[in-house]
């Protein structure tokens, strides 16, 4: 089905529109050793042949909720969210990291999910959820979204950072730590074969810890949403963990010139090779679901799906 999707969309290559010369556009992105970092290398890349007069640049940040709030102050173009940091943002929760409702945010697609992996060290002796209990886990930087997706999962299971010697370290740094017995386990939100646990599974044992349905049915948010980590996903995983997943989605302000937008979402769908190549994550960018969104599209984007047939 994506096969034919996808024929439909290239089918509806016209030329980009011109915008105004030194056009800037930042692309906000996280951490260096998760997904949205390469994947916004990947862009930057594309944007750079496909948008003449464009001039690219990717930040690392720390992801989500810093993502977005830049945004709303006009510090970014592009940015990369999970989806139920996303909604909180619209609706300013503050305790999720908003001070305000951020109405300016408008989003360019929807793209693929992020699964909640819990990784311990098997000498850790962490198997399950009620395992973590006592043990030292990381949950990624403060107000990420991943650490929210922690806060998110636990309270679900019935667990309460105070039940663990809890650290707010970002991927790379925890799997560090981890090869260094330093750590029990981490939680990472991100797209499948995330390069932080592949780097941990080859040199130690890991084991995935499972988020049942029945505790994602009782984080009560409907952007959680049950899925697996496939058998084989990294090094002496043998079977299917079920899981959390989280659509994640790339997002702008409403600032942004409709016709530089327009240009930025059919350079990304009209050249999804470059992004395949630059990260295993992009296989599950459908275009089909792009349009998706709990806050309103950017008009650019809106004229992009319109013309491919992707909404009508």
């Amino acid at each position: 089905m994506k096969r034919v999707v996808f024929g439909a969309v290239l089918a509806t290559i016209l030329a980009v529109p011109a915008f105004a010369a030194d056009q800037f556009l930042n692309i906000l992105t996280g951490g260096t050793s998760g997904v949205y970092y390469p994947l916004g290398n990947a862009l930057s890349s594309i944007y750079g042949k496909a948008l003449p007069g464009a001039r690219v640049t990717v930040q690392a940040t720390k992801a989500s909720v810093e993502n977005l709030n830049l945004l709303q102050m006009g510090r970014g173009e592009l940015a990369f969210t999970l989806g139920d940091s996303l909604t909180q943002a619209w609706d300013g929760v503050e305790e999720a990291g908003y001070k305000a409702p951020l109405k300016k945010l408008r989003t360019m697609a929807a793209i693929y999910p992020n699964y909640i992996q819990i990784v311990a060290t098997a000498d850790s002796g962490i198997k399950t959820l009620a395992d973590l209990k006592g043990k030292r886990v990381s949950v990624g930087a403060p107000k990420s979204g991943t650490e929210l997706n922690a806060r998110a999962i636990f309270k679900a299971a019935g667990l309460a950072y105070s039940d663990m010697k809890v650290q707010y370290l970002p991927f790379g740094e925890s799997v560090e730590l981890m090869k260094n017995k330093q750590l029990d386990a981490t939680l990472q939100s991100a797209g499948l074969g995330v390069s932080s646990l592949r780097d941990l599974a080859t040199g130690d044992d890991i084991v995935i810890v499972a988020i049942s349905p029945e505790v994602i049915a009782k984080t009560g948010d409907s952007a959680y949403i049950a899925s697996v980590v496939p058998a084989n996903t990294y090094r002496g995983q043998t079977v299917d963990v079920p899981t959390a997943a989280v659509r994640n989605f790339l997002v702008t302000h409403e600032g942004v010139p409709a016709e530089l937008v327009y240009g930025m979402t059919k350079a990304m769908f009209t050249n999804m090779p470059d992004l395949l190549a630059a990260h295993s994550a992009a296989r599950e960018i459908d275009p089909a679901h792009a349009a998706k969104s709990p806050i309103p599209l950017h008009p650019g984007a809106e004229k992009y799906y319109r013309e491919a047939g992707l909404l009508k």
